[in-house]
């Protein structure tokens, strides 16, 4: 029989995903995110004509922006990178435009350039992996993706 049934059964247990952007509470139905234009209806953000009585509330992913708090973040380096650097970035972007038309809280934060090298950060963890699997298949290259397990976040590392 397994011993750990008949453990002690008062330890503190670990959260197993906190994320302070995951609003808890239920949100008045409609609401518009002023900075966006995102609109909340039945209980998910949708890119809509918002009613007028609609109740102001700023969206989990303007909310990250504000804050400077990604999710996602991927960078991308390497000799290929350099030379075809504005074709990689127009993929990276057009990702960003089909993810947030479907997904308005998939959004890119930013794009930083360093020396031979650019890191997307993004506010969801979908559009950073849709980002990282466009570039593998469009250029292949060596591709890797980390989740990281106290945190809701992933890192995507792309060279070639």
């Amino acid at each position: 029989m397994d011993k750990s049934f008949y453990g002690r059964k008062d330890r503190l247990l670990k959260e197993k995903e906190h994320d302070v952007y995951r609003i808890r509470i239920k949100l008045p139905d409609p609401a518009l995110c002023p900075e966006c234009g995102a609109v909340y209806i039945k209980g998910r953000w949708v890119w809509a004509e918002a009613p007028k009585e609609s109740a102001r509330i700023t969206c989990p992913a303007c909310r990250r922006i504000a804050d400077k708090l990604p999710v996602g973040r991927i960078e991308m380096r390497g000799g290929f990178f350099s030379r075809h650097h504005d074709e990689i970035i127009n993929l990276v972007q057009n990702v960003e435009r089909r993810e947030k038309a479907r997904h308005p809280l998939e959004r890119i934060m930013s794009i930083q350039e360093e020396q031979g090298c650019a890191v997307v950060s993004t506010t969801g963890i979908h559009i950073a992996r849709g980002i990282g699997t466009a570039l593998s298949n469009a250029y292949n290259g060596d591709m890797s993706m980390r989740y990281l397990d106290d945190e809701n976040s992933i890192r995507v590392h792309w060279t070639r």
